[in-house]
């Protein structure tokens, strides 16, 4: 058995989020979350909230036609900021709008961790036998009860990504996962210990996300992803660029660290590789 090679992909940005009327239920929450801790939400910042739902994402993610027509064994939904209202179970609702069979989980509390996290499980479940395709979904939304550094400062954009995984082939010239992990520093991350010392001289793309801060070695080509998204951005550059990478490059390094805990992250892809 090889490895998970990427058959599809899709990307949301910034999609035109509820109308007031569909507002009060959040407040409603948030007063019921808040008040027992001596805090209220500010009516102001969540008025001001586009109110994207998790659901509203996956919705938009599975009308993409490459998703939508996925039928996975496994499907796992990944985030790092809250839903506005966690009035729905995003991933058994976004399993039933793709066949309706797939074991699905969400992962988050983890924060731009968490879809590299979902990438190691994804690999264990296909090595098991336990799931011939896989669709992995990245979802950030951005209206919040209280002001969140990370998200008014930046600013972020409501958007999500969605990768449909499918078992690859023996020499076949996917754009398979490879491995993920994660060190203590970007430059710890992508040093010579981590990638070997050949990394520049195979067709390597080295895709730094926007929270990458430090001097890296720059030993192959580098695509740096713009700024406005947090645990979303290499996920919605993947979404766009994947068969350009795939028919250009021999192995695709994702990373980017995490600004809230310092610690960098790495996925990396590999041409006829699993």
């Amino acid at each position: 058995m090889t490895g998970l090679a990427v058959r599809a992909a899709a990307a949301v940005r910034s999609p035109r989020g509820r109308a007031p009327a569909d507002r009060p239920a959040a407040l409603d929450y948030y007063r019921d979350l808040l008040t027992p801790f001596g805090e209220k939400p500010d009516e102001e910042l969540l008025g001001r909230g586009a109110h994207v739902h998790h659901r509203d994402l996956a919705d938009l993610l599975v009308a993409d036609e490459g998703v939508g027509r996925s039928r996975p064994e496994l499907l796992i939904v990944t985030h790092a900021l809250p839903d506005v209202v966690p009035f729905t179970a995003v991933a058994p609702h976004m399993t039933d709008r793709l066949g309706g069979l797939a074991a699905n989980f969400a992962i988050a509390q983890q924060g731009l961790a968490a879809p590299f996290t979902a990438l190691r499980i994804a690999s264990a479940y296909h090595r098991a036998g336990r799931a011939a395709e896989v669709v992995l979904a990245v979802l950030e939304q951005t209206t919040l009860p209280t002001p969140f550094p990370l998200v008014q400062d930046t600013p972020l954009i409501d958007s999500a990504a969605a990768v449909v995984l499918g078992a690859s082939t023996e020499g076949e010239a996917g754009l398979a996962f490879a491995r993920a992990y994660s060190a203590a520093s970007a430059v710890a991350a992508l040093g010579e210990d981590a990638l070997g010392p050949d990394v520049g001289e195979h067709g390597t793309l080295l895709v730094l996300g926007p929270w990458v801060t430090e001097d890296v070695p720059e030993r192959s080509p580098v695509h740096r992803v713009a700024p406005g998204s947090y645990c979303t951005s290499l996920w919605l550059e993947l979404a766009d660029h994947w068969q350009e990478w795939r028919d250009t490059y021999r192995r695709v390094v994702l990373c980017d660290t995490d600004p809230r805990s310092g610690r960098s992250h790495v996925a990396l892809f590999a041409r006829g590789e699993g």
